[in-house]
């Protein structure tokens, strides 16, 4: 079923792209779902020596992991939801039980009668009681927002319903938490290279002359240009797109200011370099990507020389990164030997590269912020794992002597790292897209 379904995102947006329905769609995510729990979970509670995992959440107000568990039919939580993940190693079972009046679509079945038990997390002793586990995760973490999803009323309600004996086997279920978010499957990459297909497509019409008549159009118009095509698609942008200049009379702004502050709205002029940040939504995964483009003055064919080394050395700044991805290293390390190695080579680097999947800005091992180049505590220290995306996002400041100041080459690709080592999702940018004048 998969793969009849997914011959629908090859179309490219410019061609007029025939997203899946929603019925479609509801088919390929509950099972991408299922492919999750039989092949992922199992091998993410053993890592983390976890036999039980309790969930709580209520409405509208969801624990961040939990909301990645529900069947498509359900876009949230209902009244009070809990769910409860028990491995029984020595039987080799894995039992999926909702504390609910009802099941969870086909994934997990209930595990409540209110006739026979009224009270629900008296029920939900009653399973715990009868399995006997020996660590039970909730999601609390002081390192990762996604992980720290059970609010204080439920954790409170949960930990007077418990015997002393039971209450301290509870232990924080973060590195569970943080696995299940990052970790990919073998159907979740199949179809993330057409996401990221697709997000790049939108980029390159975005960033032509289709959309940009040099001298009227502004860098505003291009943002909203890209998030019209995204709705019109039936997609979702998970964060606001940008598109900024850098041209030879405007000094380069510093990284708090063009963080902060943003670039403003700008006439696109022949001779400018831009750039763009963007993302898409869809079947619960995320893209971010940003690259380049110049804009040709007349009788030119191609960007010039000078800027094209320049986005040579974003590239090579890349490499080092992607080429320092080690199994059990940690973000902190991979960032620092990094920078090392690129200040070694005369470059002027920024790392800020984050895990990319569920979320945008996801669970995993954060490898520098922009304003945090000697390191993140906690969360920099989280190490990698095999089957995880991130978004390799970084900037390389060149000085151009040709327009006697610096620039900042902005990169930001899709990467996974697996098995048999670093791969791009579907490529990188490695030569400008370019913008003809009309």
């Amino acid at each position: 079923m998969f793969k009849h379904l997914l011959v629908f995102l090859l179309f490219i947006p410019q061609a007029g792209a025939q997203i899946l329905s929603e019925r479609e769609q509801a088919v390929l995510v509950d099972e991408i779902l299922e492919e999750r729990y039989t092949q992922l979970l199992p091998e993410l509670m053993d890592r983390a020596s976890i036999d039980m995992w309790v969930l709580i959440s209520r409405e509208y107000n969801e624990d961040p992991v939990l909301r990645t568990m529900l069947p498509a039919t359900w876009l949230n939580a209902r009244r009070r939801t809990i769910l409860v993940f028990h491995q029984d190693r020595e039987k080799d079972t894995l039992e999926r039980l909702a504390i609910a009046r009802y099941d969870i679509g086909d994934h997990i079945s209930s595990a409540w009668d209110p006739e026979a038990e009224p009270d629900q997390m008296k029920a939900l002793l009653d399973v715990i009681t009868e399995r006997d586990p020996q660590r039970i995760g909730l999601n609390y973490s002081a390192d990762f927002n996604i992980a720290d999803g059970i609010v204080k009323t439920d954790y409170d309600l949960f930990m007077e319903i418990l015997p002393p004996h039971f209450r301290e086997r509870v232990v924080s279920a973060e590195e569970l938490a943080v696995g299940w978010i990052e970790t990919r499957s073998k159907k979740e990459m199949e179809l993330y290279k057409e996401l990221v297909s697709i997000t790049k497509d939108i980029i390159e019409e975005a960033f032509s002359s289709k959309v940009i008549n040099p001298g009227v159009t502004t860098t505003d118009d291009v943002v909203w240009w890209m998030r019209q095509k995204v709705t019109e698609l039936g997609l979702e942008t998970w964060f606001h797109p940008t598109v900024d200049i850098q041209r030879k009379e405007e000094e380069l702004k510093d990284h708090i200011e063009a963080f902060s502050a943003g670039y403003g709205d700008k006439v696109i002029l022949p001779g400018d370099l831009l750039h763009c940040d963007f993302g898409i939504f869809y079947l619960r995964l995320n893209t971010d990507c940003q690259q380049h483009a110049y804009v040709l003055k007349e009788g030119e064919t191609a960007a010039p020389d000078f800027l094209q080394e320049a986005l040579k050395k974003g590239n090579r700044l890349q490499d080092i990164l992607t080429s320092n991805f080690k199994t059990g290293r940690t973000g902190n390390e991979i960032l620092l030997k990094s920078l090392k190695e690129a200040k070694a080579e005369e470059l002027q680097p920024s790392i800020y590269t984050h895990p990319l999947g569920l979320y945008g800005h996801s669970a995993g091992p954060t490898i520098g912020m922009w304003d945090a180049q000697e390191g993140v505590p906690g969360a920099g220290d989280y190490p990698i794992y095999p089957n995880t995306v991130y978004a390799i996002e970084l900037n390389t400041t060149v000085n151009v002597p040709e327009w006697n100041k610096d620039i900042r080459i902005m990169l930001e690709e899709a990467g996974f790292w697996g098995e048999d080592g670093f791969e791009y999702v579907n490529g990188r940018q490695t030569d400008f897209l370019l913008v003809n004048l009309e």
